[in-house]
């Protein structure tokens, strides 16, 4: 593995995005994919992997303004993102996205900010810098 100090740096800007739409796509076009990911989740986690445009041996992502990410990206934007998903999920799956919808209602469990984080620290040949 390469050390930190030689690994490619990639920086983004948290108050260029409000949306996680707007985020797919600076997050896109700062690490330089091939494809666009459109805000989905899987795809990122994959695009994280490496070999669709990233480093295949890892990098470091300094995100900043990362607090008004956090805001941004918080219960508001997720609960309609599980909006948008429960239209057209499998029908086995509304029950939870439902569950979820009355969490972010009440200010609680992950929003897409905490998923973005958990799939980015998921990767350990990724080193993530919140600023």
């Amino acid at each position: 593995m390469t050390p930190w100090a030689t690994k490619k740096e990639y920086v983004v800007d948290g108050s260029r995005f409000s949306t996680l739409a707007e985020t797919a796509a600076e997050f896109t076009r700062v690490l330089g994919l091939v494809m666009p990911w459109n805000g989905n989740l899987d795809a990122f986690n994959d695009f994280l992997r490496g070999g669709f445009g990233t480093p295949d041996d890892g990098f470091i992502l300094i995100w900043r303004h990362s607090d008004l990410s956090r805001q941004r990206l918080g219960y508001g934007e997720t609960l309609h993102w599980l909006e948008e998903r429960v239209q057209d999920c499998h029908s086995s799956c509304v029950a939870h996205l439902q569950e979820r919808m009355v969490a972010e209602h009440r200010q609680e469990g992950e929003t897409l900010f905490d998923t973005l984080v958990s799939l980015i620290w998921d990767h350990g040949d990724i080193e993530l810098r919140l600023e």
